[in-house]
């Protein structure tokens, strides 16, 4: 117990520390954003458990990340005091009612008005509203995954993509460096079910990262120079003691109490476009179940 806090308190005054001295660089490189949302009156939410919408931008070199459509959405919730941690995955085609403009994908919100707004419309869609919305570059997360020497994750059936993986990816327990960690998260066209396959991939990828995080947190300088990593390319609205708290959370989730289910939906067609319609029921029940533990007993 003294050798986690210990732990703890190191990482705790690395970002302490970062955050002083960081600042400049990360205004000039700006791979990903933390940022704190404020939640609406009356959500019942226990104070014990976090939630994090984690998204990945579409940008392209010299757009603004946090204005354009996002790819992956993830509602991911862990509970501080259980260790326990889940995810829900919302298929970015989700036809859905962005507050203050009408119907259209879910992901579009973040175009419209950044991440709050689209934390907002998933949060309406689940009735979760995010504490932190977490948008990064695809390039960021490969370098990422590349920095903590990849993942291993278990691949229910075999895929590939003309563009993205020629060769493609097997079945099985599979080793992913950046690249294709990248890759296997984005591909749906060869995919069964398309975007709610690719939606389950990515929490496969997720899972795989912190497992590759908590297997190697006792590794001296390992979280430190991931904090810094991370602070270097950071553009945040938290303070240090924020940062910190959501570092200790993410720290404390056991692999073992990980449970993760995608939002499904039928397949439509509204002005030519190929939309999901996202059951709603079904979203609403995955909130109210992982609302008060961040556990999901079945999908």
């Amino acid at each position: 117990m003294l050798h986690k806090i210990l732990r703890f308190a190191t990482v705790g005054l690395v970002l302490t520390v970062a955050a002083l001295v960081v600042p400049d660089s990360a205004v000039k490189s700006t791979e990903v954003a933390l940022v704190k949302v404020d939640r609406a009156d009356g959500v019942d939410l226990t104070p014990d458990v976090v939630w994090i919408l984690a998204v990945g931008s579409d940008a392209r070199p010299g757009e603004d990340m946090t204005r354009t459509r996002g790819d992956a959405l993830q509602l991911v919730g862990m509970d501080t005091r259980t260790g326990a941690a889940t995810a829900i995955g919302v298929p970015r085609d989700s036809w859905v009612d962005i507050p203050g403009h009408g119907y259209d994908k879910i992901n579009a919100s973040l175009y419209y008005g950044g991440p709050k707004l689209l934390g907002e419309t998933v949060g309406d869609l689940v009735g979760i509203q995010p504490d932190y919305v977490f948008v990064s570059r695809f390039p960021f997360f490969e370098a990422m995954v590349k920095e903590i020497g990849g993942i291993d994750v278990t691949n229910p059936v075999a895929f590939s993509d003309t563009y993205l993986k020629p060769k493609g990816f097997p079945q099985g327990r599979i080793h992913l460096g950046g690249y294709d960690a990248m890759a296997f998260s984005r591909i749906r066209h060869d995919l069964i079910r398309g975007d709610f396959d690719r939606s389950a991939n990515q929490q496969r990828v997720l899972r795989g990262i912190q497992a590759k995080v908590r297997a190697n947190a006792d590794v001296p300088g390992f979280l430190e120079r991931g904090v810094l990593s991370v602070m270097a390319h950071l553009h945040t609205d938290l303070s240090p003691v924020e940062l910190f708290r959501l570092a200790e959370a993410m720290a404390q989730v056991e692999p073992g109490k990980i449970t993760s289910c995608v939002v499904q939906g039928s397949i439509g067609d509204i002005g030519g476009a190929s939309v999901v319609l996202p059951y709603v029921d079904m979203a609403r029940r995955l909130g109210d179940e992982a609302r008060s533990d961040a556990t999901i007993e079945h999908c």
